[in-house]
């Protein structure tokens, strides 16, 4: 399983600096996107601004399945160390994928999400069919637009090739 991380921030500095922690954590990188404006939703602005960007990695090391949860609790963690005046500076959206599926990680239960342990659940957000990844009716717009379609196929090469 290869670990994918979405950065969220107005800030470039941020995100740069958290994908230095990040690297710190996880080890080195086989993948960064370039950093795409983010216009799905305005459902962060109220804690972290307008004018917010997002950028992708992808990590050499792949996960293994019991620690799959450990992952969201590191990056919660990092969030924290982030904060300004209580509010986030980075959103870290962790997660995984497979020659089959792309999986995210989340702190908040839902219909479609399973707990996976100690308060963080598990969704399959895409699916691989037909030679693409396709959405679910639950699927967040984003991961719906052809930027990240492009980004995940990228990184998916990179996993079929044992990279």
């Amino acid at each position: 399983m290869k670990l994918i991380i979405g950065l969220l921030s107005n800030d470039i500095a941020a995100i740069n600096n958290t994908s230095t922690a990040l690297v710190r954590i996880f080890g080195r990188t086989d993948f960064e996107s370039g950093t795409l404006d983010f216009t799905h939703s305005d459902y962060y602005h109220k804690e972290m601004g307008s004018g917010l960007k997002r950028r992708f990695l992808s990590f050499q090391r792949l996960l293994r399945l019991k620690d799959i949860y450990k992952v969201k609790l590191k990056t919660s963690r990092l969030e924290r160390k982030f904060l300004s005046d209580g509010k986030r500076r980075v959103n870290i959206d962790p997660g995984y994928l497979d020659h089959a599926k792309l999986v995210l990680f989340s702190t908040k239960d839902y219909t479609h999400r399973i707990h996976l342990n100690k308060g963080i659940y598990a969704e399959v957000t895409l699916f691989y069919k037909d030679g693409r990844y396709n959405a679910w009716p639950w699927t967040y717009p984003d991961y719906r637009s052809d930027a990240y379609l492009g980004i995940f196929s990228s990184i998916r090469e990179l996993y079929a090739n044992g990279q």
